[in-house]
């Protein structure tokens, strides 16, 4: 069911030293000649290593001149000529061999060491799918079937609002309108799909539209227009056409709108069905734009008038309108109590913005383009609702670490989205967990419960410092107590930290 209460490269040396050509191999003379003439040799001896030391100092500041990045000048570079000279046998200037410059050293991985063993394997965790990310270097250290796709629960509400903040933007507003019917005495009240519009000016949703003050603003119109004036509304028709298709996903189990925790998803309601506009948990009616009607026709004081479901003429008056509170206001609102309906509102305008369709079938188009725009792969996802009530729905673990990893780092308009998630012992549907864990107020993550399965996804801000983003999903044969077994293996994150292992 839903939630009640959820919440270097190497371098090779540029050149090589120049070096002298060594002397014409014919000058040289046998021992004997020394003998002969001993000063003669020491004279000549002289002037060779005058002429050798000459040579090697060009050589030498050709080479410092290249090693400090200039060009040497052509003389210097130039091999040096005896005063006594025979022609001479030249010789290839030999080429430096390149000495290997040291590759430089990495810095050394962590260490990770810390072990979350047992608590990853606690029985009351079900079916165990998890994962969990370093938000600052992205890198997966946790892993238990992470890429697998698999429902989210009310952890979908997170990839609703996402994409609704991207492709809504934060400050739209949705329009409830009434224009003249293409009959005398009637009034077509159109919806925008705002399910959040108050029947009695305000309910639980902040910011809500007031339906009296739609129904005073066509009174007016209406009196004020002579064709009209002093004459009676008679008829209402109900135009819900902006969503189409079923109202109640074939995939949901019926008892959810008597338990009060959805109600079906149409184009026209008030105060999200509810019978009482103000509980968060309230039975909702078989008939929403039925009920819808009910309440304008009060508002306006118009009980005897007819009530019919239809489509305004086009080109037709308009006699009032009225906008629901901007998105950034119920984005949070969504997910702190984790409102099936207004999470469904916001992925089908989704899919009515981008023009993919208005019914439940247009979503699993709409969410991955949506969420795509912000770099993610969703290729692996499967979108059946907004909610998360399906079990058909397919996310993997690992997306929604990627997904918070956005998230954190407020790409977008997501910072909304960061500052609306429920606080482990602090706000929302976790306000009631953590109270005792070192990880209280450290773990900010979006709840979910159906029959088959209990989640937690979001960001850890762990106790080294390091912030982590992580997903729990605690499938099939499961119970209530499912949520504190969660509850220790995310605290069991928070303690780890950077040096969580994955073994």
């Amino acid at each position: 069911m839903a939630e009640p209460d959820d919440p270097m490269t190497r371098r090779a040396a540029s050149a090589g030293a120049h070096r002298p050509e060594p002397l014409p191999a014919h000058r040289a003379e046998p021992a004997s000649g020394f003998r002969r003439h001993p000063r003669a040799w020491v004279a000549a001896a002289a002037v060779a290593a005058i002429v050798l030391l000459g040579g090697a100092a060009f050589g030498a500041g050709a080479a410092v001149g290249a090693a400090a990045g200039g060009t040497a000048p052509a003389e210097a570079i130039a091999a040096p000529t005896a005063s006594v000279t025979d022609t001479p046998t030249s010789t290839p200037t030999p080429t430096a061999t390149p000495r290997p410059t040291p590759q430089a050293v990495a810095a050394p991985a962590p260490v990770r060491t810390c072990s979350v063993a047992g608590l990853d394997t606690d029985p009351r965790l079900g079916t165990t799918l998890a994962a969990v990310r370093n938000a600052a270097t992205g890198e997966l250290l946790f892993d238990r079937a992470a890429t697998t796709p698999a429902r989210t629960a009310s952890v979908m509400k997170v990839l609703s609002s996402a994409a609704a903040l991207a492709v809504l933007g934060p400050d739209h507003r949705v329009p409830t309108t009434v224009v003249r019917g293409s009959e005398p005495g009637q009034v077509v009240l159109v919806g925008g799909g705002d399910i959040t519009l108050a029947s009695q000016g305000e309910n639980i949703y902040p910011g809500a539209a007031s339906l009296p003050d739609l129904a005073a603003q066509t009174q007016a119109a209406w009196d004020a227009d002579p064709a009209t004036a002093g004459t009676p509304i008679t008829s209402i028709v109900l135009d819900a056409s902006v969503f189409s298709g079923d109202r109640w996903q074939p995939s949901w189990n019926r008892k959810e709108l008597y338990d009060g925790y959805s109600s079906e998803v149409t184009g026209l309601q008030v105060d999200g069905d509810r019978a009482e506009p103000s509980a968060n948990v309230s039975t909702r009616s078989e008939n929403a734009v039925q009920s819808a009607g009910q309440a304008f026709a009060i508002a306006l004081g118009a009980t005897d008038a007819q009530l019919t479901e239809g489509v305004a003429p086009t080109g037709a008056a308009q006699l009032g309108q009225v906008l629901s509170a901007p998105v950034a206001t119920m984005v949070p609102d969504a997910l702190l109590r984790s409102d099936n309906t207004e999470a469904e509102m916001l992925a089908r305008l989704v899919a009515v913005e981008l023009g993919v369709g208005n019914d439940f079938a247009a979503l699993d188009t709409a969410i991955p383009q949506a969420l795509a725009g912000y770099g993610l792969d969703t290729s692996a996802l499967t979108i059946v609702d907004g909610s998360g009530l399906s079990d058909d729905n397919g996310v993997p673990p690992a997306f929604l670490t990627e997904l918070f990893v956005k998230i954190q780092n407020r790409e977008g308009n997501l910072g909304v989205l960061r500052d609306g998630l429920p606080i482990g012992g602090v706000s929302g549907t976790l306000a009631g967990r953590y109270g005792d864990s070192p990880a209280a107020g450290h773990v900010i993550a979006k709840t979910g419960w159906i029959d088959t399965g209990y989640t937690l996804s979001g960001i850890v801000e762990a106790a080294d410092g390091t912030v982590l983003t992580f997903a729990v999903f605690a499938l099939d044969d499961v119970g209530d107590s499912a949520k504190a077994a969660i509850d220790a293996l995310v605290t069991g994150f928070y303690e780890c930290g950077n040096g969580l292992a994955n073994g």
